[in-house]
């Protein structure tokens, strides 16, 4: 259950492929077993049994594929909240999706019986026959077309037109209907982030519950009387009306259907919410029991920072959400009083803090610095990473760039140790080379104008994780004449100030994926959004298509857009292996982004009667959703010592 080492599924090779059930799902179905808490509506008539909820091709999930062991019905499973909207992370971890990561990073169909992928320009989908959502209304092709035509085709509610995740080169699908349960998108050139996309933990969704979002539909229903009600409410149209009834991502509507397995029954604004185990979920185990195994799922609020206090004294059954490394021996001491265990997953971040010389910077001379890769060379080797290590995470993560992890398939260690050895003599004989000869009274070097080499690292002020590093960096940086001051702000002004160039240098995590395959994109190592604190101009220009921003002028930075076109374009998975290899020899060189450590701990606190969910595992966004990788509907309470391993 551990493992999390990527390895290939073949989906994305332009061979012509039908992907349909893996390994870890098997195919015959077994005798179904009624759960045991919907049986009093079973009786009452007010719900179908088992075999009229569950897909005429129920997906028959294999435990001992995924290291798990059947489970038992039934329990309540509470987690601690900051905050109403996150509601949102219900559609995280319940990661039901049409196409999904399995435990080995394979991609796999969940809520699809199957798929095709051909030339990856054209994906067929095939659903599966008789599924339903969660209120027992048929899910059909007519789900994807009322997204399609209704939604992301209709400018009263997609204003700025079709997601990006939809365009390739500007250009969106054409999509097809070819029978109730089978729908196909095909684009005119490859589209390789298409199925990455939809597997994320906010994923791109391609279907709706046409059956109740048409109430709210001008095209359905009388567009002024929604208008009315939209005003009633705040809203400017019947446009915004709908979307606040969709509201997908954060699952805080009961009356809208899902097909997670928990929906949820509570309305906002409230400081305790139900999620309730979906009836028509699509998945069985070998035993026939429906999952999820849990019946409901309770998510508790209250303040961010009493989070850690309240799970330490046993108010959560799984927690992680709102956890720092530095709550671990908190959190250990209260074990046994509680009846939890704290475990440490892995992080998958390519650096859990770095800093971004801001290679856009206005200030000309700082920005000038920036580019000369000497200059971002000798501060690398300027860092005393071990001392970070020691100090901060006890020896627990390591030393490293911004890069892939040992866990990804691309990994090399010249990746994680280019300029990283901490070595003041190497870097005071680059800074001596690039001119800054003279310093102040105090030992400062000085800048070609005359001014101290004072570097003001800004922050978002919500660390002091990122505060208690930067005092470290000001020391060793001091013994090379660099100067190191740090500055807080609000995210949004923190953000703004490095888009605009009033920040010179800032201090944020590494890159989101370090446990990339091949098969990912590598655009998160290349110019491709303004929220790339490096190099946000160049950033933006390349996500905009060249209307705003700044076209990349340095020639390694040029070198890395045109891989990362390339990769775009390749078919197969070698080549896209090489221009992967190729970005990140490229990055490890460059230093574009100092990296101090990588695979950093996070505390999960689990309830000792809890099942099926790892002792080591990978935490991680994306791709991960956190706990979703490992399918919370397959966890399990057990009323005395079952199921351990």
């Amino acid at each position: 259950m551990r493992d999390l080492t990527p390895r290939f599924s073949a989906i994305l090779l332009g061979l012509g492929l039908s992907v349909g059930a893996s390994g870890a799902f098997a195919t015959t179905v077994p005798n179904l077993v009624e759960v045991p808490y919907l049986e009093p509506a079973v009786k009452a008539g007010k719900m179908p049994p088992i075999a009229e909820r569950v897909p005429e091709d129920v997906d028959v999930f294999d435990m001992k594929a995924w290291g798990k062991m059947p489970g038992k019905y039934g329990g309540q499973l509470k987690f601690l909240m900051g905050k109403q909207k996150d509601t949102k992370m219900m559609m995280v971890y319940g990661y039901a999706r049409l196409i999904a990561y399995d435990h080995k990073l394979n991609f796999v169909p969940d809520i699809l019986k199957r798929f095709e992928v051909k030339e990856q320009r054209e994906f067929t989908f095939y659903l599966r026959k008789g599924h339903k959502w969660s209120d027992g209304h048929p899910f059909t092709a007519e789900d994807f077309r009322y997204y399609w035509e209704e939604m992301a085709n209709n400018k009263e509610i997609a204003r700025k037109g079709l997601p990006t995740a939809l365009l390739v080169n500007g250009e969106g699908p054409v999509f097809e209907i070819l029978d109730e349960t089978t729908v196909r998108y095909t684009w005119a050139q490859p589209n390789p982030n298409f199925i990455p996309w939809i597997a994320r933990p906010r994923p791109l969704l391609l279907y709706r519950p046409a059956h109740y979002l048409k109430q709210f539909h001008g095209k359905y229903s009388d567009a002024e009387k929604l208008n009315a009600i939209a005003r009633k409410e705040n809203k400017q149209n019947w446009g915004q009306l709908h979307g606040d009834r969709d509201r997908w991502y954060r699952m805080d509507n009961p009356d809208r259907p899902t097909l997670q397995p928990w929906y949820n029954s509570v309305k906002p604004p409230s400081e305790r919410f139900v999620f309730k185990r979906n009836p028509y979920y699509h998945r069985v185990d070998k035993k026939g029991q429906q999952l999820p195994y849990i019946n409901d799922v309770v998510i508790n609020l209250g303040a961010t920072s009493m989070v850690p206090a309240r799970t330490g004294s046993g108010e959560a059954d799984l927690q992680a959400r709102y956890l720092r490394f530095d709550h671990f021996t908190f959190l250990k001491e209260s074990e046994n009083r509680y009846g939890f265990a704290v475990r440490l997953w892995r992080k998958a971040r390519g650096s859990q803090i770095a800093l971004f010389p801001n290679m856009n910077a206005k200030d000309e001379v700082w920005r000038k610095l920036f580019r000369d890769v000497r200059f971002r060379r000798a501060l690398s080797v300027g860092i005393n990473r071990p001392e970070i290590n020691q100090v901060i995470y006890y020896g627990l993560a390591k030393e490293s760039q911004n890069t892939v992890l040992e866990e990804s398939p691309l990994y090399k260690d010249e990746y994680r140790t280019a300029w990283t050895e901490f070595d003041l003599k190497t870097a005071n004989k680059l800074l001596d080379k690039i001119g800054l000869t003279e310093r102040d009274d105090e030992g400062t070097r000085l800048l070609p104008d005359g001014r101290p080499a004072v570097i003001t690292i800004e922050t978002a002020g919500e660390s002091t994780e990122q505060t208690d590093v930067l005092e470290l960096v000001r020391d060793s940086w001091r013994r090379i004449g660099i100067k190191l001051l740090s500055k807080p702000s609000q995210r949004e002004v923190f953000r703004q100030r490095i888009y605009s160039g009033d920040t010179i240098m800032s201090v944020w995590s590494g890159a989101s994926n370090g446990i990339p395959t091949p098969l990912m994109s590598p655009q998160e190592f290349t110019p491709s959004s303004k929220l790339q604190f490096q190099w946000p101009q160049w950033g933006h220009y390349i996500q905009s298509g060249g209307k705003s921003g700044a076209a990349p002028d340095l020639p390694s930075v040029k070198l890395l857009v045109d891989k990362n076109k390339a990769w775009f374009r390749a078919t197969d998975v070698e080549t896209k292996r090489g221009l992967w290899h190729e970005i990140l020899t490229n990055h490890a060189d460059n230093v574009y982004i100092i990296g101090l450590v990588n695979a950093t701990k996070q505390p999960i606190v689990i309830h000792k009667k809890l099942r099926n969910i790892p002792d080591e595992g990978v935490y991680n966004w994306h791709p991960g959703a956190y706990f979703g990788i490992y399918r919370p509907a397959t966890f399990w309470f057990a009323t005395d010592g079952a199921g351990k391993k």
